[in-house]
């Protein structure tokens, strides 16, 4: 024995008239603000105690721009929480995982992770961070938000 499919019964009125669908968004860096396909983000979060926050911005904001030339950077951005976390959250894109391998075994990653005073030849500060962790992403979605 044969079942029959019976057609699905809709209320509402029919309408033949071909509905065009949107094109696909253009794959890539073409898509207005989203990263690129290839970027890999790493983010490195710190926890420090309660009090030592503006300690860790300082200390960041005395190398800003020490990655920079780094072939396959992106960018970067250090997280400050607005509630009672401790953990600040340091951000960087990178063109690909080998860009950012190649920057942690570079002179520059040495040299951009010691302290003013070691690079003169002093003393190391304490550490700020009483525990940090590497975590990796890459996009999956996202949006451009609006334009203006």
């Amino acid at each position: 024995m044969v079942d029959k499919i019976r057609p699905r019964v809709s209320s509402r009125p029919r309408d033949d008239r071909a509905t065009p669908h949107p094109p696909a968004p253009a794959p890539g860096p073409a898509r207005a603000g989203m990263i690129g396909p290839m970027t890999v983000i790493k983010i490195n979060a710190i926890t420090v105690p309660a009090d030592s926050g503006d300690e860790l911005a300082r200390r960041f904001a005395a190398r800003a721009g020490a990655v920079d030339d780094q072939d396959g950077f992106e960018g970067f951005e250090l997280l400050k929480p607005t509630d009672e976390r401790t953990t600040w959250l340091v951000v960087t894109r990178w063109r690909d995982e080998e860009s950012f391998r190649a920057w942690l075994s570079s002179p520059a990653f040495g040299h951009g992770h010691r302290s003013q005073a070691e690079r003169e030849g002093g003393q190391a500060p304490p550490p700020v961070g009483v525990s940090s962790e590497l975590w990796s992403y890459e996009p999956a979605g996202g949006s451009a938000g609006p334009r203006g």
